[in-house]
């Protein structure tokens, strides 16, 4: 019975030997495991990955900040609510008192700024007369030399008589009696006080002796002044007739007197302030 016993179980041993080998047999030679590849990273999905962090990341951003306002306003109307009326009353008129006092400093603000303007406005005013003062006291006294539309009156010497002071300043108050603003004779400005006084070489005018040919410029409307001088039988016709001079008038749009004189001292006159 043992013989039979050891028999059977080398019978199965072969057996399996020869199942195993079958199997071994069936595998192929040189065979390799399959290694399977990493799938590709997409690119567009850890894109949108990363706005949707930046997304979440904004609306807890602004979901903080409008819990952080409302907390505020909460806590301002909290803040009133629990004041009395007494208290209440009192932030009240103490904000009224506050507007007051605010409207009455806008309004002094207001009227010094106003009253700077009109002191601004009357001292530019009172420049400006000032500077027109001076320029027509300045033309009037001989002291600031002039230019503007006018005549020159040239005279030669008088072949029948000499030409006299009289006729002289006869001339000049034709022209001043024509609107003559500013005139001289040859190097001499006329102004209020001029005289003219006769000698035996010529004429003297405001102490300066004064000769032949006779120049005379004013300013003034030019048709006005010629008219004055040409009319018939005035000054003009006097000078040819009477004393036998030519009398020359040549109207001009640019006409300069640069004679000037110092300004006289008056010894009693004085201005009224």
């Amino acid at each position: 019975m043992a013989r039979r016993s050891r028999s059977d179980n080398m019978l199965e041993k072969l057996h399996d030997q020869h199942a195993q080998d079958k199997v071994n047999d069936r595998m192929e030679t040189g065979s390799f495991p399959k290694v399977r590849k990493k799938p590709r990273r997409d690119l567009n999905a850890h894109s949108n990955r990363s706005r949707l962090i930046s997304s979440i990341l904004v609306m807890l951003m602004c979901a903080l900040l409008g819990f952080a306002y409302m907390s505020q306003i909460n806590n301002s109307k909290s803040t009133y609510e629990t004041l009395d009326e007494n208290e209440l009353v009192r932030l009240l008129n103490e904000s009224n008192t506050q507007i007051s006092n605010l409207e009455q400093r806008k309004t002094q603000l207001s009227n010094q700024l106003n009253s700077l303007k009109s002191a601004a406005n009357e001292q530019e005013q009172a420049r400006k007369i000032a500077k027109q003062n001076e320029e027509t006291s300045g033309l009037i006294s001989g002291r600031l030399p002039a230019r503007g539309r006018g005549v020159t009156v040239t005279i030669s010497r008088g072949t029948e008589a000499k030409v006299d002071a009289s006729i002289m300043f006869n001339l000049i108050e034709e022209l001043r009696n024509a609107g003559a603003e500013v005139m001289a004779i040859n190097s001499v400005r006329v102004v209020a006080s001029t005289y003219i006084q006769d000698t035996d070489d010529g004429l003297i005018c405001d102490g300066t002796t004064i000769k032949p040919p006779f120049v005379v410029k004013a300013i003034g409307n030019p048709q006005e002044l010629s008219n004055a001088v040409d009319i018939a039988g005035g000054v003009g016709a006097q000078l040819q007739v009477k004393y036998g001079s030519s009398v020359d008038v040549q109207s001009s749009d640019n006409i300069i007197i640069d004679e000037v004189r110092e300004a006289t001292q008056n010894k009693y006159a004085k201005t009224v302030e």
